[in-house]
């Protein structure tokens, strides 16, 4: 366990360092009061025309330097009380604001992610380090908050389609089901069910920790809306919903995984398809962004997106309606695989939507090759 000074708090070492520049300026004072001031102040006199051994210039001589020794001591005096009185202030707010933070931090270890600390109002340095902290917490909160409701998302995934396995080899037992070609079939997509949450979950976490290869090269952005319109022209039919094109002349190349890019807009495209009505439209767009880069977006005229849904999209299992998510079969984390491959080409994914009724818009922006 340190010793000594290793052990002294703010306010000791505070203290101390003022205590050795006290002592240091009281040094060199005294060494000029006694030394260096005399032997001017003797200088001038004799230079006055004066004699060495004068009486009055003895006298004026002892005067100044008793003038100096007290002016010296009544200053240091003063000094070194203003001095005590400003690190003793100085010293119980530090104190006080970093005691402040290391509780706070303490708590935030024990898992009391709603821990704060108040700004101290001492310097920009000192608010700077309270709103850091602040943040820090608030993200804490926030990934815990995610954390417990994804695992109880997890769980209900493979709560419903184990349940509907259990429940149908149970009743094939009992012999009150044959294990007739329609059983077989709701059984296999039980399963399906299951190893497409479980494929999904391994896609994003790969994407997310970077340990995703991918195979760059330079290619034309209206390839990539073309094969994205031929992936989904047939679902397109399916549902009754237009499908539509709208690309820029002269646009850079980006340098993506084509693959993995095509994936990003198939999946975009599949939930702009799955939200939109009958006789609606669904257009992808590639035009060059205010900041240089290229831009491929999904637009629809569906059912629209809420504000209070925007911020959470991209998030594992969130869904903006989950009864008629759910219904429809989406994992809840094909935004979120989308999100982790773009940020994985250094692009963005962002969207946009007027509200209910009016549709929405996912972008992405990609750097040009």
């Amino acid at each position: 366990m340190p010793t000594g000074p290793a052990r002294w708090g703010l306010a000791g070492r505070l203290l101390a360092g003022i205590g050795l520049v006290m002592v240091a300026g009281a040094i060199t004072a005294w060494a000029v009061a006694t030394q260096v001031g005399p032997a001017v102040f003797h200088e001038h006199m004799v230079r006055a025309g004066l004699d060495d051994h004068d009486e009055a210039v003895l006298h004026a001589e002892e005067a100044f330097r008793s003038a100096g020794t007290m002016a010296l001591g009544f200053a240091l005096a003063a000094a070194g009380l203003a001095s005590l009185a400003v690190s003793l202030v100085l010293t119980r707010r530090i104190g006080h604001s970093l005691a402040s933070l290391s509780a706070a931090a303490a708590r935030l270890g024990t898992g009391r992610y709603d821990s704060r600390v108040p700004s101290p109002t001492m310097g920009r340095e000192f608010d700077d380090l309270a709103e850091a902290f602040n943040q820090m917490a608030a993200r804490l909160q926030d990934g815990e908050r995610l954390r417990a409701r994804l695992l109880g998302d997890v769980a209900h995934e493979v709560r419903t389609p184990v349940a509907t396995i259990t429940a149908y080899l149970e009743a094939v037992e009992d012999g009150v089901q044959d294990l007739d070609a329609a059983t077989v079939t709701l059984l296999r997509d039980q399963a399906t069910r299951l190893t497409r949450l479980s494929d999904d979950l391994a896609a994003v976490t790969r994407a997310e920790s970077g340990d995703l290869a991918l195979d760059r090269r330079p290619v034309a952005p209206g390839d990539l809306v073309t094969a994205a319109l031929a992936a989904a022209r047939e679902r397109a039919a399916d549902r009754g919903v237009r499908l539509a094109a709208d690309v820029a002349d002269g646009l850079p190349d980006v340098d993506v995984d084509r693959l993995r890019l095509a994936q990003v807009l198939d999946n975009l495209v599949a939930n702009a398809l799955r939200h939109t009505p009958p006789e609606g439209t669904v257009t992808l767009r590639a035009s060059l962004a205010t900041d240089g880069h290229v831009a491929l977006s999904v637009h629809d005229t569906g059912e629209g997106i809420a504000p209070e849904h925007l911020p959470h999209l991209f998030e594992r299992f969130y869904r903006a309606d989950t009864a008629r998510d759910r219904a429809r079969g989406g994992s809840g984390i094909g935004l979120a695989i989308c999100q982790a491959l773009v940020h994985a080409h250094d692009g963005t994914l962002g969207v946009t939507s007027p509200g209910p009724g009016g549709g929405s818009t996912f972008t992405v922006t990609l750097p040009r090759a």
